[in-house]
């Protein structure tokens, strides 16, 4: 009789112990069905913060880019000194080459990865897809060309200047007025179309070429008498120093700066198609290196014009 309660009391143990554990099991899946995530420790927030900054240009992968992990970008064809030495963007020499490997480097890109392509100056400023993720090459900033495309802060802000012959009728003139009979010619799209019209009004209506290029081609050859273009490349492709050896323009002379000609534009902005994403990191790419004093540094390394004097 003692043997069966003692049997009998080690079951009912037994059975007792059963259940806790299994109520035990039971307890502990419910609670993983409904007890919440752990958050993130703090470390790993901050850096997922990191990945990107505000502008989302840190990670260049994120950057939706023309080809993705590359930056595309366009200059003149041909380029033309101070803004790119030797017709080489790809060399980092030239203030424009070098901008634009300064602003690759701030959205995080290695010189490496940097994709040079070349574009006429007037394709670049019609509306439509581009072909390129930013382009440089003295685009001024105007609200007409604001309609078309999207440009970033200014990286630069410079005067106009005519170019004549040494040997030409007007080699003589001081003052504006004095152009007004002159050919003047201008390639397509450039401000300087515009603002010869306005400002100098000449009789003849300005002659349009396709590029930089061409222009100075028409004024060595006498098909046309004078041309507005940038100071710095006026100073450039005349060599108003005594060098004639590189001079695009045979016995070229810088006649003049026009008066006030700085205010004509907002100054000199990269280039980007109308809405683009990009255009956002990119002008915060400008910013930044403007307020670190980049966009200085590569203006008085590469820009040194000799100023002409300032037609009346």
């Amino acid at each position: 009789m003692k043997l069966k309660k003692k049997a009998s009391l080690l079951l009912t143990c037994l059975l007792i112990v059963a259940m806790v554990f299994t109520l035990g099991a039971c307890g502990s899946k419910d609670d993983a069905k409904t007890d919440p995530a752990p958050a993130p420790a703090a470390d790993d927030a901050d850096q997922a913060d990191a990945a990107t900054d505000e502008t989302g240009a840190a990670d260049t992968a994120a950057l939706p880019t023309l080809v993705p992990g590359k930056l595309t970008i366009a200059t003149g064809n041909p380029a033309w000194p101070p803004w790119v030495i030797d017709d080489k963007p790809e060399s980092g020499e030239g203030f424009e080459a070098a901008v634009a490997y300064a602003v690759a480097e701030q959205l995080g890109f290695a010189k490496e990865d940097v994709v040079w392509t070349r574009t006429d100056f007037d394709p670049a400023i019609q509306p439509g897809a581009k072909d390129f993720d930013f382009n440089l090459q003295q685009f001024s900033i105007t609200p007409e060309r604001l309609n078309t495309v999207d440009f970033s802060s200014p990286y630069y802000k410079e005067g106009l200047a005519v170019i004549v012959k040494k040997d030409g009728k007007f080699a003589k003139a001081t003052s504006v007025a004095e152009l007004k009979d002159a050919v003047f010619g201008a390639p397509a799209g450039d401000i300087a179309i515009q603002y010869t019209t306005d400002n100098i009004a000449p009789a003849k209506e300005v002659q349009v070429f396709n590029n930089l290029s061409d222009v100075f081609s028409a004024l060595n050859s006498g098909q046309i008498d004078a041309t507005v273009t940038a100071l710095l490349t006026a100073d450039y492709v005349v060599n108003i120093e005594g060098e004639t050896e590189d001079a695009q323009i045979e016995n070229g002379l810088v006649l003049g700066k026009l008066t006030g000609s700085e205010d004509a534009t907002d100054g000199l902005g990269l280039l980007l198609a109308k809405d683009s994403p990009l255009t956002a990191p990119v002008t915060a790419a400008v910013e930044a290196l403007r307020e670190i004093g980049k966009l200085t540094e590569l203006a008085d390394q590469w820009l040194s014009p000799n100023f002409p004097p300032e037609l009346k």
